[in-house]
C-alpha cells in the first residue's frame, strides 16, 4: 500500500527519521515536519542494543554510522570501584553519539527522496475522517492524509487519541554530559551507590566518554534534555564516589539535567489516518537504554504493516497489536531496574552484591539471559 502513498511525519528525531526512511524505501512519498530551524542534537551517547541495531542494518544506515561495538558491561561499587559483576557482550551492542545517528538517518532519508521541512511547529492536530488537520505556530493550517506523530513527550497528536494523562515525578533526576577522554575500553561501567548510580562508556572511537548520572531526591527538575545545570551540583552529588569518578566529573563543563517522570503507555496508538510512534506513544525511563531502540523497532514495524495491508486502518491496528504489549513490558522493566542500582549499605545490599559476584563467577548466564526477550527480538523478521 505504500507505493506512491503520501506520508507526513511529525518530528525529525530518531523515530521520525527512521520511519521516514523505512516508508520511503517501500515507495512512499514522505514529508517530515520538524519544529527546529535546524537539526542539532545535544552531546549525548546512546546504547544501541541488538534489537535496535538490526533495524539500522536493515535500513542500510550502519555503513554511514560511527559506532563503537561494546565488549562488556561491568557493575562496580561506588566507593571503592571494585567490580561486582561483569557481563560480556556477545551480541552486537554499540555505543553511538546521538548526533551521529541523527545525521546518518537524515542523510539516508534525504537520499531516499524524503522531503524535510524545518521550522514547522505543529500546535494542534485534529482528525477529520480520512484527513489530519494541522494548526501551525504561525497560525496557518494544513491538511494531510496518512500521518505519523513522532513528536516526542509533548506530542500534539497524542491528546487526540487518548485522555490527557498526568506524568508523575519519580523522585529521580539525571545529568548527561560528554567529556573528551582517551584510553577507556569499549565497555559500559555502572557505578552503583546508595540512591545514586553513574553510567560511563566511550564514544567516537574512544575520543569521548558519555556520562549519565542519576540521583534520588525530593527536589523537582524539569523534564527534557535541554536544561543546563552547574557542574558543581553534579560533583557534589557524587563527591563520595571513587577517585576515578571524581576525576572524570572534574572535567565536566556543561552538564544537562532533567527530571525523570513516569508516563503511561498510550492506550490508543491510532485513529483514522493518524498513528503515534516512539515517545509520543510510550516514553520510558533510561534504566534499560531502550528509548531509541523501541523507536527504531516502531519505525520498522509501522512501515512493514503499512506496506503489507490494503487499508490504512487495518495496517495501523496491526501495528498497535504488534508493538504495544512488547513496549509496555520494556517500559515496566526499565521502571524496575533503577532500584537494583541504588541499594543502601546494609544486609540486603551485601547479599545482593554477593549473589551477583557468585553468579558472575559460576553462572553469568543466569543474569544475562533475563533480557533475552528484549535483545534477541528481531522486528525485521517478525513485522
Amino acid at each position: 500500500m505504500l507505493i506512491g502513498q503520501q506520508v507526513t511525519i511529525l518530528g525529525a528525531g530518531i523515530g521520525g527519521l527512521a520511519a521516514a526512511l523505512a516508508c520511503a524505501k517501500r515507495g512512499a512519498s514522505v514529508t517530515v515536519l520538524e519544529q527546529a530551524p535546524e537539526i542539532t542534537e545535544v552531546g549525548a551517547g546512546l546504547q544501541i542494543s541488538p534489537n535496535g541495531w538490526v533495524v539500522l542494518d536493515a535500513l542500510g544506515v550502519v555503513p554511514r554510522l560511527t559506532a563503537l561495538r561494546g565488549q562488556a558491561v561491568r557493575l562496580r561499587d561506588f566507593r571503592r570501584g571494585a567490580e561486582v559483576f561483569a557481563m560480556p557482550l556477545t551480541r552486537p551492542f554499540h555505543f553511538v553519539h546521538r548526533a551521529d545517528l541523527i545525521d546518518a538517518l537524515r542523510d539516508a532519508a534525504l537520499e531516499a527522496g524524503v522531503t524535510l521541512r524545518l521550522g514547522v511547529q505543529v500546535d494542534a492536530v485534529e482528525i477529520d475522517g480520512d484527513h489530519v488537520h494541522l494548526t501551525l505556530a504561525d497560525g496557518s493550517e494544513e491538511t494531510h492524509g496518512l500521518s505519523i506523530a513522532a513528536d516526542g513527550l509533548t506530542s500534539a497528536a497524542r491528546s487526540q487519541l487518548n485522555p490527557k494523562s498526568r506524568p508523575f515525578f519519580t523522585g529521580q533526576v539525571a545529568w548527561r554530559a560528554t567529556v573528551p577522554w582517551d584510553g577507556l575500553a569499549p565497555e559500559a561501567h555502572v557505578f552503583m551507590g546508595p540512591g545514586r548510580h553513574l553510567v560511563r562508556y566511550p564514544l567516537r572511537g574512544g575520543a569521548l566518554v558519555n556520562i549519565v548520572a542519576v540521583e534520588e531526591r525530593d527536589a523537582w527538575a524539569a523534564e527534557g534534555w535541554s536544561h543546563r545545570d552547574e557542574p558543581r551540583h553534579l560533583r557534589q552529588a557524587f563527591a563520595d564516589f571513587c577517585p576515578e569518578i571524581r576525576d572524570l566529573l572534574d572535567h565536566v563543563a556543561a552538564p544537562n539535567l532533567w527530571g525523570l517522570f513516569r508516563h503511561p503507555v498510550a492506550s490508543n496508538w491510532h485513529r483514522g489516518p493518524l498513528a503515534l510512534l516512539g515517545d509520543a506513544a510510550h516514553p520510558t525511563l533510561p534504566f534499560l537504554a531502550q528509548g531509541a531502540n523501541m523507536a527504531l523497532e516502531d519505525a520498522w514495524a509501522l512501515a512493514a504493516c503499512l506496506a503489507d495491508a490494503d487499508e490504512i486502518p487495518q495496517a495501523l491496528s496491526r501495528y498497535q497489536a504488534l508493538r504495544r504489549p512488547r513496549v509496555a513490558r520494556a517500559v515496566e522493566a526499565a521502571n524496575d531496574n533503577a532500584k537494583n542500582y541504588h541499594l543502601s549499605p546494609g544486609p540486603y545490599r551485601f547479599a545482593a552484591h554477593g549473589a551477583l559476584r557468585l553468579a558472575g563467577r559460576f553462572a553469568p548466564h543466569i543474569v544475562t539471559n533475563r533480557f533475552n526477550w528484549l535483545y534477541d527480538h528481531d522486528v525485521t523478521r517478525i513485522a
